[in-house]
């Protein structure tokens, strides 16, 4: 069965899904801890922006901003093998932790980007791990309801961005 190629464009913003390999453990605090500093470190090495973003046990959801020359692919393979090496590390195994494929989708309009933004925050909710957005401590849901959470997992920052108020307006 043939591939898929992957276009290759930027300064766009994608929505990105990362699965955890098959037969992985699941992921745990800690590990979403190690994720957190590798998108910082990734962050502060290729220059993409971070704009929402969910970890859950067994995948994770952002939304990225890729700026030419960088591509999703580059941004993405950087994130993964960083966070491979460094959780095979702490759980003393070895062998590829995230499935070789991720899944992106360019957001056209301005409703794409914060429709995609409210599925990132609901997930861990339709995952049944909790009943409220507002309870699952690994997602930037708090930079956007405003207000401290009561329990903040990790320090993992958003980048604030300008959009057009036309909600049909293309991005």
């Amino acid at each position: 069965m043939s591939r898929l190629r992957r276009l290759v464009i930027s300064d766009r913003y994608f929505f990105v899904t990362c699965n955890l390999q098959r037969g992985r453990n699941r992921l745990d605090d800690e590990d979403f801890r190690l994720l957190a500093q590798v998108f910082e470190g990734r962050r502060a090495r290729h220059g993409f922006l971070l704009t929402a973003w969910v970890f859950l046990p067994d995948h994770w959801h952002a939304i990225v901003g890729v700026r030419h020359p960088q591509t999703v692919s580059l941004i993405l393979e950087s994130i993964k093998v960083s966070s491979t090496r460094q959780m095979n590390t702490r759980r003393k195994e070895s062998g590829q932790l995230w499935q070789a494929r991720f899944f992106d989708r360019a957001l056209r309009t301005v409703k794409e980007y914060y429709e995609t933004i409210e599925y990132i925050h609901w997930n861990p909710v339709q995952r049944g791990l909790v009943g409220s957005p507002s309870e699952w401590p690994w997602s930037s849901y708090w930079d956007y309801a405003g207000g401290e959470p009561v329990q903040r997992m990790a320090s993992l920052r958003i980048d604030r961005v300008r959009l057009p108020a036309d909600e049909a307006a293309r991005i």
